[in-house]
């Protein structure tokens, strides 16, 4: 699938690496464009939109951190840090900001590569599909939009991803293992708390309408609905 991806790496040989590998593994269906540090990247998260951000964290000028907020501000584009940053409070902060994935150096190219090819397909998967709706709530993942009662809601790409996992498994108990790996696909070694963040997140973002999502202790999560609203 043809992507125009920003890498944001200091280190000249990693960089040249990464975008002589990602070319030709792709046969020249992704397009890299390569930033040596943190303020080149931001001018061209402001400037341009990518289909997929590869973000180290320590960078001359801005860091990583500060691109992904910055990137969040632009759009969804699916983000990934790389980075030799490997401390678990670095990974929540990264995942909070908005990141939907995080590699610690020393990498495979080959793993590096497959995780992006996931997360294009994934982002470009929420293009098709039914109506859902439960309780009020309605999801169209053809259009990437969700409503509460008539009201638009903006939801980030990973609650929007999650509340879609809980509405096509409606009723069901989902353990925070299954939605990290059904929601966004990762191979997360870090703490699977992370998913009682975004939980909380979506629920904000629904106001009253939250109250199909239950709890289930120490267990997970579902979304509780009566009747036979689904798909449309």
């Amino acid at each position: 699938m043809k992507a125009t991806i920003l890498l944001a790496e200091d280190e000249r040989d990693m960089r040249e690496v990464l975008c002589d590998y990602f070319t030709a593994k792709s046969g020249g269906e992704l397009t890299m464009i390569s930033a040596p540090d943190g303020n080149t990247a931001l001018h061209l998260i402001e400037t341009q939109p990518f289909d997929l951000l590869l973000l180290d964290i320590m960078l001359p000028g801005t860091d990583g951190f500060a691109l992904c907020r910055a990137a969040r501000e632009q759009g969804e584009a699916p983000i990934l840090f790389i980075t030799a940053r490997e401390d678990e409070q670095d990974k929540l902060h990264g995942y909070g900001l908005g990141a939907d994935d995080y590699v610690v150096k020393p990498f495979s190219l080959a793993v590096l590569y497959a995780k992006v090819q996931a997360l294009l397909r994934r982002v470009r998967g929420l293009n098709a599909g039914d109506l859902l709706t439960a309780d009020g709530i309605s999801l169209d993942p053809a259009r990437g939009t969700v409503t509460a009662g008539g009201r638009p809601i903006n939801l980030p790409p990973k609650e929007f991803a999650l509340l879609r996992v809980l509405m096509e498994r409606r009723n069901r108990v989902l353990t925070r293992d299954e939605l990290l790996n059904l929601a966004w696909g990762w191979d997360f070694d870090g703490s699977d708390r992370v998913v009682d963040s975004h939980i909380k997140k979506l629920r904000r973002a629904l106001g009253t309408h939250a109250d199909c999502i239950k709890t289930v202790v120490k267990r997970g999560y579902k979304l509780e609905v009566d009747g036979n609203e689904s798909k449309t």
